[in-house]
C-alpha cells in the first residue's frame, strides 16, 4: 500500500491572535475526518510558510514533496485529504493535474524533488 505523510502546521496564524490558531483548527478539522488508507496525518509546529496562512506539506519516499498554503480551516479539510490520497496512490507524487483538488492546483508554495536513491557499490 502506498504511504504518504500529510504534515499540518499547527502554529500558522497569518496575522491573527486567534486561540487556537488557524493552523491548529485546520489540524483538528483534518483529524476529525477519516484519512484514506496510506495517508498519515501529522501535526508539526512550523512549516516556515507564515506569510501564506495555514499550510500543509505532503511527503513520501521516492516522491516529490509539496508545500501548500492559503488554506482555510473551515473549508478545505476534505479537499486536503482527497488530495493527500491522490498523492499517496501516485507513483511519483504527481497525480494527474485535473484530478487534483483546486487548492492543490492553485495554492502550491513549492515542491522539492525526491531524494536520489543511494548507490551501492
Amino acid at each position: 500500500m502506498a504511504k504518504a505523510t500529510l504534515y499540518v502546521c499547527t502554529t500558522c496564524r497569518k496575522g491573527t491572535a486567534d486561540v487556537p490558531p488557524p493552523g491548529a483548527r485546520l489540524h483538528a478539522a483534518i483529524s476529525a475526518l477519516q484519512a484514506q488508507e496510506g495517508v498519515e496525518v501529522v501535526g508539526v509546529e512550523c512549516l516556515s510558510a507564515c506569510n501564506n496562512g495555514c499550510s500543509v506539506a505532503l511527503a513520501a519516499p521516492g516522491k516529490w514533496t509539496y508545500l501548500y498554503g492559503g488554506l482555510d480551516p473551515d473549508l478545505h479539510a476534505a479537499d486536503i485529504l482527497r488530495g493527500a490520497a491522490l498523492y499517496a496512490h501516485s507513483a511519483d507524487g504527481m497525480p494527474p493535474w485535473r484530478e487534483r483538488p483546486e487548492i492543490f492546483r492553485k495554492q502550491v508554495i513549492g515542491r522539492t524533488p525526491p531524494f536520489p536513491e543511494k548507490k551501492t557499490a
